[in-house]
């Protein structure tokens, strides 16, 4: 599914294929915004990489550059992913932990949440709700093999309301408590992914990471827009309850 160079790396969107450049004209009910956002999605080789490769969205290449460089997904883990529609990240993780192939240890699992549809994927198990409802984390650990988790992963981002500081604060609201859940459901070792963005009021969530994790770090993949705020926070090598 995903192309590889010799070396394991993900091949990248071009595909050795030229990028045809596509102008969008304003329409009478287009807006000029639209037509440019349309015109970038028209031409970001990772949404034509996505279609060609069957990929569920371009944010997919975003966890396969990531995985790629630091090793997350590995035979036979346990995978919960936060906020998955359309489920780029979920399709990716089953191949990786071999939820669908997997034989015995090496098979692993993955367990999906979103209140927005995600159509079935294989190998996945997939909540619709909120991750933000009250009963939203014992559903998750009830589907969890053990009620535990070797990765947590969230891609989740609020709706914005135009305000960035508004917007800032409720995406760090959503990572701070998918970090908490992390903590309470790793098991020793653990990762945890998570998307932030640049803007400050990240110190809280970064303390706790760094009280709970032996390594935390900010990465930029290539498939995340140079001119976006977007970033991903990775924790690894989950210390265990003890340190929480």
């Amino acid at each position: 599914m995903v192309k590889k160079t010799g070396g394991g790396r993900v091949q990248g969107p071009g595909g050795g294929q030229r990028q045809l450049h596509t102008r969008v004209k304003t329409a009478r009910k287009r807006t000029a915004s639209s037509a440019r956002w349309l015109q970038r999605q028209l031409n970001d080789p990772y949404v034509a990489a996505a279609k060609r490769e069957g990929m569920r969205s371009r944010a997919a290449y975003k966890l396969l550059e990531i995985d790629d460089k630091h090793n997350l997904l590995k035979p036979g883990q346990v995978v919960v992913d936060l906020g998955a529609a359309p489920g780029g990240w979920s399709q990716v993780a089953a191949e990786r932990v071999k939820a669908v192939d997997g034989v015995g240890a090496s098979k692993g699992q993955v367990v999906a949440i979103d209140y927005l549809g995600v159509e079935a994927l294989p190998g996945v198990e997939i909540l619709l709700m909120d991750f933000t409802d009250e009963n939203a984390e014992a559903r998750l650990k009830e589907l969890m093999r053990g009620g535990k988790a070797d990765v947590v992963m969230s891609d989740m981002a609020a709706p914005t309301v135009g305000h960035t500081r508004t917007d800032h604060l409720r995406i760090m609201g959503l990572a701070e408590m998918a970090a908490h859940f992390a903590i309470d459901v790793l098991n020793e070792g653990g990762v945890f992914l998570c998307k932030v963005f640049q803007g400050g009021a990240e110190r809280d969530l970064l303390d706790v990471l760094k009280r709970n994790f032996r390594s935390v770090k900010h990465v930029k993949p290539p498939a995340s827009r140079a001119d976006s705020a977007e970033l991903y926070v990775l924790a690894s090598g989950f210390r265990g309850r003890s340190g929480a």
